[in-house]
């Protein structure tokens, strides 16, 4: 099979034995799960014995991580700048990992709608923490109230609707790709923004 290396053989290595140690296994464990030898496990995380392809797939899986992950290298291009949306009051930060994935912060100041026929409802699943301030997720019948340092996660199939109570709040939200989506169709159709 293919051998790697120099630097990205070494970073291989080196995550290998991090991953399991993180796992809290032994090599015997580890090796057990990747169906490999006890010594051929140790042999490959001391750099005794080449990586074979086979051999990094069997150990990715039993890592449960992917073989993309054990064998990814880092990038110069770690920070990133946000998109800012003044119309809104938006930031928003794609994530380079997962490009479906997108980072929104967000000022409210207005209470979340009175009538439930303003609640949306689309695929996906969003993720918030208030930043500072008091928010107010209304999910389906149920009501919320979110503190600063508080998060909240939710399939977005149910009707919601966040808004501000008592004054200002700050929130800083992820959204899957299909919540992304259902919020840019939402933003389209209507002046309000969705977080």
């Amino acid at each position: 099979m293919t051998q790697i290396d120099g630097e990205l053989d070494s970073l291989v290595r080196k995550r290998i034995r991090a991953l399991r140690v993180a796992q809290g296994w032994s090599l015997e464990e580890l090796a057990t799960r990747a169906h490999l030898s006890q010594s051929t496990l140790s042999r490959i995380e001391n750099g005794q014995r080449r990586l074979a392809l086979d051999s990094l797939v069997a150990i990715a899986r039993a890592l449960d991580t992917s073989l993309d992950q054990l064998v990814e290298t880092a990038t110069d291009d770690v920070v990133t700048s946000p998109m800012i949306d003044g119309v809104h009051g938006l930031m928003r930060w794609p994530i380079k990992a997962d490009p479906g994935m997108t980072v929104v912060r967000q000022r409210m100041t207005e209470p979340p709608p009175d009538n439930p026929s303003r609640m949306r409802a689309h695929p996906g699943r969003e993720w918030l923490v208030v930043l500072s301030g008091t928010a107010v997720l209304l999910l389906g019948n149920r009501r919320f109230r979110i503190e600063t340092n508080q998060a909240a996660e939710f399939p977005t199939m149910l009707p919601h609707a966040i808004g501000a109570e008592g004054g200002p709040c700050e929130i800083l939200g992820i959204f899957d790709r299909d919540a992304r989506r259902g919020h840019q169709r939402t933003d389209q159709d209507t002046s309000r923004p969705c977080p």
